[in-house]
């Protein structure tokens, strides 16, 4: 799984029919420590997440496992709304 935040969202009206009614956010990857990576996703939201939210977020086959994305042209989605982290270093 990946730590992410959300920082925007993507419109397209035009898109692959199984994708109609997938909300679908811009995430920031972070490291634990809550440090900002440059790598971005385009994922799908299961959760209602919004921008500013601390996410997490699954790619590929695992992507594909819900009841909501099975069959679906998906490789990323967002499965969890963080509250909190606790690390230990």
């Amino acid at each position: 799984m990946i730590i992410g935040i959300v920082v925007g969202s993507v419109w397209a009206t035009r898109k692959e029919q199984r994708l109609d009614g997938f909300k679908l956010l811009i995430v920031r990857e972070i490291k634990p420590t809550g440090e900002k990576t440059n790598t971005y996703h385009i994922a799908g939201d299961l959760v209602d997440a919004g921008v500013n939210d601390m996410v997490l977020l699954t790619r590929g086959s695992s992507a594909r496992q819900t009841e909501d994305t099975k069959e679906k042209p998906i490789d990323a989605i967002i499965v969890g709304v963080i509250d909190r982290i606790d690390l230990e270093v």
